[in-house]
């Protein structure tokens, strides 16, 4: 493999610290190339590995009698309903790209939520439901959180977990651009006055090319043509070939220079590390290869082998004849050889203030009427109307209760079933007091599906973390 001198500073810019840096020389028993540095980077980011916040996270219950899919086997939650069938859901954040670019960066968190949940969903997907909050402390850095409830039969259910020695590995979708690289270690940091440097890693979606590339995958999953298949989120084809031969206990060999691109002149590790969406990595027997890559081209659509699977569990990547990464796979995934931190905490000032508030102390009003003219006109208080009326809640026509109640319900067509869905979190109670905040935010969802008339039964969480280098935050997250 062609070497690259990786310097300390080459490995600072890749946040990377010198004792995880450690670490892959540990793991690799030699230096790592410029791919190679670019890859642990974004696989080791907070964003993928959870590094920061996996031992919380391992608190979290996952057992229960509907489960289809233990917390973290898939890229969506799968709980089984009844009848044959089953709910595929998600909920992922999308607040740094939202920060820089609030359109592109909501649209896109929105876009890998679709594909994530069962790949079947076609668009449109009505807009059922929501929460909207507005605080000083969101104005440099908003939280923007997205989530996709779907219905797949048990056996169409599409698994991630790469299989079958020998096995076709194809990129299939858009092409590939420059857009969104380095998009998983930006999303792990603080953002500053640099951040507006970094546009480059704010994706940029295209919502009909997604249409045509669910519909494509809708239509290969139905005629049992695909052995696994993930989506190209975060890190892009590195976290997709990682993740899919990790989970499996294979290797994977891929050469990147047969990748389509959109963009001239592009490198390997930029090739790697793009975040160009509408893409999807697929696992196809020889036999069903030009199968698939028919039904990919009837919609426009590239699919191209750019790989195989392997026996050797070893991540290998070359771009034409030359090998420029060698990485065992099981190392880069969540639950391998990713660093896990509990890092240093200090209870934090602001919440000692707070706490002693006296509510007795506040001076009463000299006139209600004002303060309650001011209460109702309220972006917290008043009708959310204006922002979902925006949104079609009626496409596909299963909406039952519309946006406003205290839960969406969405008929199941041919069935006599029917599914309530909530999301909801109070961020005040959450600055006052983190773990009861949270206990709340539960709480709150459960009441409102109950409410609806439905029975609760499943729940995924989107814990927005503060920096946890900052001991204070830290604090908050493990108290």
């Amino acid at each position: 493999m062609k070497k690259d001198e990786i310097t300390p500073e080459l490995v600072a810019e890749h946040n990377l610290s010198p004792e995880e840096y450690e670490r892959i020389l540990d793991i690799l028993k030699r230096e790592p190339t410029f791919v190679e540095l670019g890859i642990f980077s974004v696989m080791w980011s907070e964003h993928a590995s959870y590094k920061n916040s996996a031992l919380l996270l391992k608190t979290l219950p996952k057992e229960g009698s509907f489960i289809l899919a233990k917390a973290g086997e898939e890229n969506a939650g799968l709980i089984d309903i009844g009848q044959g069938l089953a709910i595929s859901f998600k909920i992922e954040s999308h607040n740094h790209p939202s920060a820089l670019e609030p359109y592109h960066g909501a649209a896109t968190g929105v876009g890998g939520i679709l594909r994530d949940i069962d790949y079947g969903n076609c668009f449109g997907v009505p807009t059922v439901g929501g929460e909207v909050y507005f605080e000083d402390s969101y104005e440099g850095n908003p939280l923007v959180n997205a989530m996709a409830v779907g219905i797949v039969k048990h056996n169409k259910i599409a698994r991630s977990t790469a299989s079958g020695i020998g096995n076709a590995v194809l990129i299939v979708g858009a092409k590939t651009g420059r857009d969104g690289i380095h998009g998983a270690t930006f999303a792990s940091v603080d953002l500053s006055e640099k951040s507006e440097e970094k546009r480059t890693a704010v994706q940029v979606g295209d919502p009909f090319l997604e249409k045509l590339l669910l519909e494509a995958t809708l239509e290969a999953i139905e005629e049992g043509l695909i052995v696994a298949i993930q989506d190209m989120g975060a890190a892009g084809l590195t976290c997709s070939s990682s993740e899919m031969a990790g989970k499996g206990n294979v290797g994977m060999e891929i050469d990147v220079s047969l990748v389509p691109q959109r963009e001239t002149g592009m490198t390997p590790y930029e090739i790697m590390l793009s975040e160009s969406q509408e893409r999807m990595l697929v696992i196809v027997k020889p036999e069903n290869l030009e199968r698939i890559k028919s039904i990919f081209g009837k919609w426009d659509l590239d699919a191209v082998q750019i790989g195989k699977v392997t026996a050797d569990k070893i991540l290998r990547v070359f771009y034409g004849e030359e090998k420029v990464a060698e990485i065992p796979a099981e190392t880069l995934i969540l639950g391998g050889s990713a660093p896990v931190y509990k890092r240093a905490s200090k209870y934090p000032e602001y919440l000692e203030a707070l706490h002693n508030f006296d509510p007795d102390k506040v001076p009463e009003p000299s006139n209600y009427a004002e303060v309650l003219f001011k209460l109702i006109s309220s972006p917290n208080l008043c009708s959310r109307f204006p922002v979902y009326n925006q949104y079609d809640y009626m496409v596909q026509i299963g909406t039952v209760v519309e946006p406003g109640s205290d839960a969406a319900v969405i008929r199941i067509l041919d069935t006599d079933m029917a599914i309530a869905l909530s999301t909801d979190c109070n961020g005040r109670y959450c600055f006052l007091d983190p773990y009861s905040g949270t206990v709340s935010a539960v709480a709150e969802s459960a009441r409102n599906v109950a409410c609806s008339g439905a029975k609760p039964i499943a729940i995924t969480n989107c814990l927005n973390f503060g920096n946890p280098y900052k001991p204070e935050v830290y604090y908050c997250i493990f108290l």
